[in-house]
């Protein structure tokens, strides 16, 4: 008779340990106070408000419409003579659209690069052979940043001369 082996345990997807990941990192500083549960909420909807409407705005069909407004606009210059109203409307109107947009683009652009960061703050710290100290380098002052930056780039340097003779010994060899 043969032997029935116990189903697989199944596993995790990445998805699933993702979200676990982000549950267990710590929360948002909040200078020391406790965040209300409302301004969770707000934070929530106002993220997730900028990051749909940023997305959409991104989209050619947006553009076209952009366009195809613009373009109403002037045609109905006639209509209304040319007048100091009709060229304000579109003025306000893409005074106001600029001005909120540059508050959500700005939002979904700290998010994005905060999670790419997180990202590589992760192979970072992942890698053996890496310094720690560079997964943490957008907390760093400039002056720190641009020493840094020198020595890497001389790290750079020595590795591509080091490269470069070893090729040039392998072509002699050969």
């Amino acid at each position: 008779m043969a032997k029935r082996h116990a189903p697989k345990a199944r596993t995790r997807t990445n998805v699933q340990t993702l979200h676990e990941t982000a549950r267990s990192l710590p929360k948002a500083r909040t200078n020391g106070r406790k965040r209300g549960n409302h301004e969770n909420i707000l934070s929530y909807v106002f993220s997730e408000a900028a990051c749909r409407t940023a997305r959409l705005a991104g989209h050619p069909i947006t553009f076209l419409i952009a366009v195809a407004i613009v373009m109403l606009w002037a045609a109905s210059g006639p209509l209304f003579g040319y007048s100091d109203t009709w060229q304000l409307v579109i003025n306000t109107s893409t005074t106001i659209v600029t001005f909120l947009m540059v508050f959500l683009i700005q939002h979904t652009q700290n998010r994005d690069t905060l999670a790419v960061q997180l990202k590589l703050a992760e192979l970072i710290i992942a890698a053996r052979t890496a310094e720690n100290r560079v997964a943490v380098a957008e907390d760093l002052s400039e002056e720190d940043l641009e020493r840094m930056h020198e020595e890497y780039r001389r790290r750079a340097d020595d590795t591509l001369e080091r490269l470069s003779s070893r090729r040039a010994q392998m072509k002699e060899a050969s």
